[in-house]
């Protein structure tokens, strides 16, 4: 990764949705690797920088952090100007928040990436990587899943995220603008949300509650740790011929939410019962049951792989959360 490192250097970069989970490591890690980083985070009145917030001090002071929004194109358009690589990251992603506010998603993820593209194009950005999700292609029909997969709407964020996508893909086919689609896999670590699945195991084990609350636990999923992630972002910003494409970011390992329980109960020392709870099932035909990202292409093209083994990164997930556990709301259900 050193010549990918060594790209950024002094180069002009600006991380919509920098605020959130893998946005506020992408941006930290572009700084350590000497890059002059924007760091777009959601407007709000609090001033909040979210994620960015937990980053390194020294880091984050590094940051030129601007508060905004993707959906007026006339901000983008100033934010993007000047730049030399566009990482948008910025979308609304809980699925059960997209059952009860739909249009939202549609405005975020859809006109939102419209309005980052066509500030890239009109502005003459060497390379924008637009930031997909494993979720746009459902249902496995196969596995392993490799980028020719048929992609699925099966709830409203995925569908906002498929429409994104081709826009994407669109920008680059009627007007050539360098723009790439990343495809990441259920990505974990430290500063996700308790919303997603293990933070959501992690906090409730070690709050040692009585039951551990739930929702189904044989779907399977390709679990990939953050700081992989954020390399297999950083290759496809810093290569050329990767314009136009879409790369999955994947182990092509897949576990069962049942079988990281089991381990997460190994790490913390702590076991209890699971309890289902039913506010947290997706309709039967929105849940995804299997994920098994296929990443020969990842590897072929960019050279990446994913590197952090399932153990070795929630054994760091753990060890994080229990020194920011006050931070998270555990016991409650987020959607």
């Amino acid at each position: 990764m050193d010549k990918i490192y060594g790209f950024f250097k002094n180069k002009k970069v600006l991380v919509t949705g920098a605020g959130g989970f893998i946005g506020s490591h992408l941006a930290e890690k572009l700084v350590e690797i000497g890059a002059s980083v924007d760091a777009m985070v959601h407007y709000n009145a609090l001033n909040s920088w979210g994620n960015l917030e937990l980053c390194d001090p020294e880091k984050r002071k590094a940051l030129n952090v601007v508060l905004g929004d993707v959906s007026d194109p006339f901000f983008m358009n100033r934010a993007v100007k000047g730049k030399d690589v566009v990482f948008h990251l910025a979308a609304l992603i809980g699925i059960p928040y997209s059952y009860v506010a739909p249009q939202q998603y549609v405005a975020t993820n859809i006109q939102g990436t419209v309005n980052v593209l066509e500030a890239v194009r009109n502005n003459g950005i060497a390379k924008m990587v637009h930031t997909s999700t494993s979720e746009a292609y459902g249902t496995a029909i196969y596995t392993p899943i490799d980028e020719k997969h048929p992609l699925q709407g099966q709830s409203p964020y995925s569908a906002s995220k498929i429409a994104a996508d081709m826009m994407a893909e669109s920008y680059f086919r009627s007007f050539e603008t360098p723009v790439a689609v990343c495809r990441p896999f259920n990505t974990y670590g430290p500063r996700q949300s308790s919303r997603a699945v293990i933070p959501t195991m992690i906090i409730q084990l070690l709050r040692k509650n009585k039951k551990l609350k739930l929702g189904l636990l044989d779907t399977y999923r390709d679990f990939n740790f953050v700081a992989d992630t954020v390399d297999g972002f950083l290759a496809v910003g810093a290569l050329e011929k990767t314009a136009g494409q879409v790369i999955n970011l994947a182990s092509g390992r897949t576990v069962t939410i049942q079988e990281t329980l089991e381990k997460l109960m190994t790490i913390t020392g702590v076991q209890v019962e699971v309890e289902q709870e039913s506010a947290r099932i997706r309709p039967d035909k929105s849940e995804v049951m299997k994920l098994q990202g296929d990443a020969r292409k990842a590897l072929e093209l960019i050279g990446w792989t994913s590197r952090v083994s399932l153990e070795e990164g929630l054994k760091v997930d753990v060890e994080w959360y229990m020194r920011h556990l006050d931070r998270y709301k555990g016991d409650m259900y987020h959607i």
